[in-house]
């Protein structure tokens, strides 16, 4: 699993499937280049909190990413987890289904 920093790949995926959810919105677009390594990437805008909030809604995410996309991602695909206003101060748990829950959508 590797990460995303180009823009070119966050505005890619974002032609991809979505999937909002009420922390967060899913994206999920399969790069159709023969790698099956997943990419992930993170985006939490300024309208969410200032730095010390967004920083800590993208290490939530990170860890989400690391415990449930290895076994429930889409191989050779770019996922994108947007932060919502509400995602801050929703429950690690929650999030963790939420994910699960958008993944599976995804994955059909």
């Amino acid at each position: 699993m590797t990460i995303l920093t180009a823009r070119r790949d966050f505005l890619a995926a974002n032609q991809g499937r979505r999937a909002p959810m009420p922390g967060f919105v899913l994206l999920v677009r399969h790069r159709d280049d023969g790698d099956a390594t997943m990419r992930v990437g993170f985006t939490v805008t300024r309208k969410i909190g200032n730095a010390v909030v967004r920083n800590r809604m993208k290490r939530r995410f990170r860890a989400l990413a690391r415990e449930l996309l290895p076994a429930a991602g889409v191989r050779g695909a770019d996922h994108v987890l947007i932060g919502r206003a509400g995602g801050v101060e929703r429950d690690f748990a929650q999030l963790r289904a939420e994910l699960t829950k958008a993944l599976g959508k995804l994955a059909r």
